[in-house]
This record gives structure tokens, sequence and C-alpha cells, in this order.
């Protein structure tokens, strides 16, 4: 049964969860839950996934440029990643972008919170000194994840997402190393 049709049997974290680097063993999985948020047409600014090479590729690339990339796994699936990637410029490579995603069946337990937790200690731990992301003006539940973690809102990106019709406005939030 995937992640995605699983129902949640209580609201905490599995037992079973680890928080762990992504690693080649993860890749497809990792493929497999972006691609399914990316289809529910909410949370990403995808609408489905990149090809599995493409995936591949951005991920083992982006880990080489020095981002933070955990995912969390239970019962050897990936059900949530959480990564921070640098910008490439060499005057903007203190701060890094945040993307995260907890599929479906997975979302509310906490999980998200200790994805973040991990990927902000490692990611001050290297010398990333600012994260940013973009977040959907509608999507309360990571607004408030977010500022649980102390990003705070610096501006508005009016219409930036189109889907189906309706733009949507997204956040730029932000924190910096404590």
């Amino acid at each position: 049964m995937s992640s995605a049709s699983r129902p949640a049997a209580s609201r905490s974290s599995p037992a079973n969860l680890q928080i762990v680097p992504i690693g080649r063993v993860h890749l497809a999985g990792f493929h497999a839950a972006v691609d399914g948020i990316a289809k529910e047409r909410r949370y990403l600014a995808m609408l489905e996934a990149p090809s599995f090479t493409r995936t591949r590729r951005v991920v083992l690339d982006s880990l080489k440029a020095g981002a933070v990339h955990v995912v969390a796994v239970v019962d050897g699936e990936v059900i949530g990643w959480c990564d921070l990637r640098p910008k490439t410029a060499p005057t903007l490579r203190h701060s890094a972008v945040l993307g995260m995603g907890i599929v479906a069946a997975y979302r509310r337990r906490g999980i998200g919170s200790r994805m973040l937790a991990t990927t902000l200690e490692l990611a001050w731990a290297r010398g990333i000194r600012r994260a940013e992301l973009n977040v959907r003006s509608d999507n309360a539940p990571a607004i408030a994840l977010y500022r649980r973690f102390g990003f705070v809102e610096e501006g508005t990106c009016r219409n930036y997402i189109h889907i189906d019709g309706v733009d949507y406005d997204a956040l730029l939030m932000a924190r910096l190393a404590p």
C-alpha cells in the first residue's frame, strides 16, 4: 500500500520513523513522494515531479554543492523530505532555500517539525546563516510551522503561483542562524 493511500492510525509520529540524510537508496522513494504531493496541486510549485533521471541529478548535484537534505522514512518508505539548498552566487552562498513536503497520510503528526529541526541544525553547522522559503499564503499549517521555528514574513509575492486558472499569493519567509 502506498503512503498516499495508507490511513493514519494515530496522529503521533510513527514509532519506527527515521529522519536521515538522503542517500541513493532513497531517491526512488523521494521522487515518488515529490510526485504525489505535486499532483495534489496545492503545496508545491510544480504539478508533477520532474523525471526520475532529472530528480536524481538535481539531488546529487545539490548535495555536491553543499545542500542539506533529509528524508523521513517509515518501514523503508520515504514519506517526506526537507532540504536547504545554498544559492549559487558567491555573494549569496551563506543563504539557502528551504523545500519540504510530507505525504498526506503522515501530515500533522510532528514529522515536519522533526525534519525541519534536523535540517536547520545541520545547515547552521555547515555555515549556512540564512534560510528562506516561499509558501502559499493559504497554507496555514505550513506557515504556523515555519513561525514556530523562527521564520518571519519578509514580503508577499502577489499572484506567485497560477494553477487551474487561479492565482495564489505566496509569502517570502526567512530565518537567520542563531
